[in-house]
């Protein structure tokens, strides 16, 4: 099991983190698309299911209990986002922090060009300036970032233990094809 949970959290979670720092790159938006991100991790996370799948059919004979597929998912996810945390982090090391400022700068000058202005504009650059000064502390950072992408994680993790605890779900092949 332990093999399970460590391959295919880590494809997860390399797999998610590529996509968005994709999305990064190729965006004149510094912070992305917010639902393309999070379509992102779903399809990485989609590993869940197929991890549970391989595991119920080729290793307990076709049949798993709800708590047992939970826990394998549950573990695979925690892989993925410790694999997205450390990634990220080596990404903003290369770009010397620069993320959390440009994304705050981004925000403003859009926030000033749909025409915020005066004390709506100074409350909005002010929790700006205190959420980038937060961001700074790897102790908020790093748990800021896994939190990113365990929710979605947990709830790939209910979905395929629900299902897959049901052996009439996706069953194994019986013979060619």
């Amino acid at each position: 099991m332990t093999r399970t949970i460590l391959t295919y959290g880590l494809i997860a979670g390399l797999v998610a983190i590529t996509g968005i720092l994709g999305t990064i790159w190729t965006s004149d938006d510094s912070h992305g698309n917010v639902w393309l991100g999070y379509l992102i991790m779903l399809v990485a996370l989609s590993s869940i299911l197929v991890a549970v799948k391989q595991y119920r059919d080729n290793v307990l004979g076709g049949v798993i209990k709800f708590r047992t597929a939970f826990l394998l998912g549950l573990g695979i996810a925690v892989v993925a986002a410790l694999a997205y945390v450390a990634v990220w982090e080596v990404y903003l090391a290369l770009t010397g922090y620069r993320f959390m400022p440009e994304m705050v700068a981004q925000t403003l000058a859009a926030k000033r060009a749909e025409g915020v202005t005066g004390e709506a504009y100074a409350k909005l650059a002010s929790d700006m300036g205190a959420m980038a000064k937060a961001y700074e502390n790897p102790l908020y950072r790093l748990p800021m970032t896994a939190v990113e992408i365990l929710p979605v994680g947990l709830l790939v993790a209910l979905v395929s233990a629900g299902l897959l605890r049901m052996p009439g779900f996706l069953p194994a092949r019986s013979g060619p094809a």
